[in-house]
């Protein structure tokens, strides 16, 4: 039993990001920390400014992991953004975002797609746990087919390519990741009617094991036909759910 659980420690090491290596801090003014040899990366909320990261590189189609645990206690007014963006008037963006709430209140978990500049595709779900007592893996796969936005391995949701309908698809614009913990108070706790309490800051959340092994990195001078190419073997290019798979789970 020793060596199996040695071997699975191993593995999940081989495969978590360096925080270090992969992401640079943007901005907060020394709120965001990377910690444990660049195992560790945490963001933090006071009442003159949030903080924020991003990639270094850029993605075209992939399956991202990120284990986040989010603000403890009362995060009432607080957003705890992780998405997918490229940059200008007509970026596209694949969203998690975490409403903050009350102590003993759900978070709400808000997803949404913006293609060509454009959003108004928003779904929000109640967590089924406490998403701050311990890490919890939030990834979205991203292929030509689908979108596919999952908690611990479960899919919550599914934006299908429906371009044959006249409905855009983000398909040709490599993203960043980028994270950011602010506050929200006018919009984030029951349409704004919680604010936030300033007596709790500073509100920190964490993040662990980024995993972007399945996921085709876009570097200088490449395009999205040698990306496709290089991927051509993989699994996850192709993945989709079917019609009728949220009745089943």
């Amino acid at each position: 039993m020793k060596i199996i659980s040695v071997f699975f420690f191993l593995l999940v090491a081989a495969f978590a990001g360096n925080f270090n290596q992969d992401f640079d801090i943007t901005w907060g003014d020394g709120r965001s920390k990377i910690l444990n040899n660049g195992k560790l990366l945490t963001l933090s909320l006071d009442k003159t400014s949030g903080s924020g990261f991003k990639s270094k590189g850029q993605y075209l189609f992939g399956k991202i992991d990120m284990q986040l645990k989010l603000v403890p206690g009362n995060s009432a007014g607080t957003v705890t953004a992780y998405y997918l963006s490229s940059l200008g008037s007509t970026h596209d963006e694949i969203d998690f975002e975490f409403l903050g709430n009350l102590s003993g209140e759900p978070y709400i978990l808000h997803t949404n797609v913006f293609t060509q500049g454009k959003g108004g595709r928003e779904q929000q779900f109640y967590l089924w746990f406490d998403p701050t007592k311990d890490f919890h893996t939030y990834s979205i796969l991203w292929n030509p087919q689908s979108i596919i936005f999952s908690v611990d391995g479960s899919p919550i949701r599914q934006f299908k390519n429906l371009e044959s309908k006249g409905v855009p698809y983000p398909k040709s614009q490599p993203m960043w990741i980028f994270s950011s913990l602010w506050d929200a108070e006018d919009w984030a706790t029951r349409g704004g009617l919680v604010k936030t309490d300033w007596s709790q800051a500073p509100f920190t959340a964490s993040y662990t094991n980024f995993n972007a092994d399945q996921a085709c990195k876009i570097s200088s001078g490449s395009s999205s036909d040698s990306c496709s190419k290089k991927s051509s073997g993989n699994s996850w290019l192709t993945e989709s759910l079917g019609q009728h798979w949220a009745r089943k789970n």
